[in-house]
């Protein structure tokens, strides 16, 4: 966006930090959501709030623009949620920077780090998934790329999903309709969660960290296709507007996959290997960011040991995503705002020129 108000419009600090709230009501009533978005998001604006202040006053941050700020915000904002400073940095670098001109000065890398740091400093350095141990299989190069080739069709349909909304899957006739009512709609997809959380005992409800965490520690029996419900569950819950990321989801998504696939190869010992690798994937599939998600998934881990294989994963799983969601879904998601917005500004300054004109 432009600079000026309009880059500002989703990050004005006030409205934004409402989604701290609302996002824990969404996990509360059991939408499939995490909370690394909001995260993200708030990092963002109160890194621009600071930013702007400091520039008024002469304090800090001459030489910055807003998206430099912004994007060191964001990347904190990572870094804080998931106990993982250099996660925070590689999703700056990769996903943030990817089409957007930032100078990553010291600055920024230092803030990011500072933020990841300063959160291990509070809470202690530990993992967010603790207790993963593995090592690698016979065959680890067959378990990667089937970890890669599931997901990333899995995944690249999830993003698709997302980006295309609900109206996209409704008959022609009701698209309108299913435009002109949100709170219908957000209420028909809450409907729609009960129902698949009901079917799942509960096991599709909230971020999945339960079940993702047993899994790791090779302490889950996955029900058959949850998997397939907890796509659903997230995909119902994005389309209802609930505020909310889709990082851990889409980590809880690719360790049902990865348990169902060892289940089927009857794999016994190694299942949570396979778990890491389907997590990795998923998540590289659905954000087409395949070293955020190695890097972000070995901080969470600690399966240093592992990473070669996980960004082999990673890598082949994006590639995939690409077949069926050309472009990463962020960025999609992102053009497709900035077009409406765009499209609003034209409207009233058709307006504005009517109204002179008369």
């Amino acid at each position: 966006m432009p600079y000026g108000s309009v880059k500002t419009r989703l990050i004005v600090l006030g409205q934004t930090c409402l989604k701290i709230p609302l996002t824990f009501l969404g996990m509360l009533f059991g939408a499939s959501i995490g909370r690394e978005g909001p995260s993200v998001q708030v990092g963002a604006a109160v890194m621009a709030a600071w930013g702007a202040w400091c520039k008024k006053h002469n304090f800090a941050f001459k030489g910055m623009q807003e998206n430099d700020l912004m994007a060191a915000g964001a990347a904190g904002g990572l870094a804080a949620a998931f106990n993982a400073p250099l996660a925070g940095v590689v999703f700056a670098i990769e996903e943030l920077g990817r089409g957007v001109m930032l100078r990553w000065d010291r600055q920024i890398l230092i803030g990011v780090l500072a933020a990841g740091f300063i959160n291990v400093a509070i809470q202690g350095n530990n993992p967010y998934f603790s207790g993963f141990h593995g090592d690698e299989l016979q065959h680890m190069l067959l378990w990667a790329l089937a970890a890669g080739l599931v997901c990333g069709v899995a995944g690249g349909l999830f993003a698709r999903a997302l980006y295309k909304g609900a109206a996209a899957y409704t008959p022609q006739k009701w698209r309108g309709w299913v435009r002109r009512h949100p709170l219908l709609l957000a209420g028909m997809m809450g409907v729609l969660l009960a129902a698949v959380g009901t079917l799942y005992q509960g096991q599709t409800f909230g971020t999945g960290y339960g079940e993702a965490s047993a899994a790791l520690r090779r302490m889950y029996d996955a029900p058959p296709a949850v998997a397939v419900g907890k796509w659903l569950a997230t995909v119902f819950s994005y389309w209802a507007g609930i505020p909310g990321g889709i990082f851990t989801p889409s980590l809880t998504i690719g360790a049902m996959l990865g348990q169902h696939i060892a289940d089927i190869a009857q794999l016994q010992s190694g299942a949570n290997v396979v778990v890491l690798l389907c997590m990795v994937a998923f998540l590289a599939a659905a954000t087409q960011s395949p070293l955020t998600a190695a890097v972000v998934v070995m901080e969470m881990t600690g399966g240093q040991n592992l990473l070669f294989w996980m960004l082999l994963s990673a890598l082949f799983a994006s590639q995939v995503s690409r077949q069926f969601s050309p472009r990463p879904f962020y960025h999609a998601a992102g053009m497709r705002f900035r077009q409406r917005v765009q499209e609003e500004y034209a409207a009233e300054r058709r307006q504005e020129e009517e109204n002179k004109a008369v």
